[in-house]
């Protein structure tokens, strides 16, 4: 057994048993660490499949913003409220037709496989055919020129979802105070800025 051999299964139990522990922890703020703990782990294969700028992306990404975004989320928020155990018999049969249908799908893959994993060709060296060029070049060189298009339109799916998370969320509330930009634009013009001496005071 190679070193890359026995480091995928590692990684990939790992992954397998934090992922397990998301869903089955009964405090929430362990559930964000066990996804850490598994996108840490998935990184590592990546970098394993000479994926290093992958990895670094999962690393930075979603280790550094959005599982922390998840974790504030979850310390500031009291989601004892929301677990109530008839909100959870509501959603039950909805998530078990989903894992159903996820479980069928495994079982398709394996039965075309026929449980044999040597047809799957695996690139031992994804940048042999891109010359000296380092992962990111590499990467590079095919998102920016033959995906530009599919690139721009998800960066313009995700500009418009943001957007509309805002329009969604934004609404006029009794006692809440709101920005107005064009009262402070007019209230700057009325300050006047004098320049003050030490030890004297101001006229008014």
């Amino acid at each position: 057994m190679t070193a890359s051999l026995l480091s995928f299964y590692i990684f990939s139990a790992v992954i397998l048993l934090s992922s397990l522990m998301v869903i089955s922890s009964r405090n929430p703020v362990h559930s964000v660490l066990f996804l850490i703990l598994a996108f840490f782990n998935a990184a590592g294969l990546f970098v394993i499949l000479h994926a290093e700028f992958l990895a670094m992306i999962l690393i930075i990404v979603y280790v550094g913003a959005v599982a922390v975004l998840f974790l504030f989320v979850v310390m500031m928020l009291d989601f004892r409220t929301g677990l109530e155990k008839s909100n959870i018999l509501q959603y039950m049969p909805i998530g078990l037709f989903v894992g159903m249908v996820f479980i069928s799908e495994l079982i398709i893959v394996l039965i075309n496989t026929k449980l044999d994993l040597k047809n799957i060709q695996i690139l031992t060296n994804p940048l042999s055919n891109f010359g000296n060029l380092t992962n990111t070049e590499a990467i590079g060189s095919i998102l920016y020129t033959d995906y530009i298009l599919y690139f721009q339109v998800s960066g313009i799916i995700l500009l418009v979802a943001m957007i509309g998370s805002i329009v969604l969320t934004l609404r006029d509330r009794e006692g809440v105070k709101r920005q107005s930009i064009l009262k402070q634009l007019e209230r700057s013009s009325q300050i006047e800025l004098k320049e003050v001496k030490s030890r004297e005071g101001v006229d008014i």
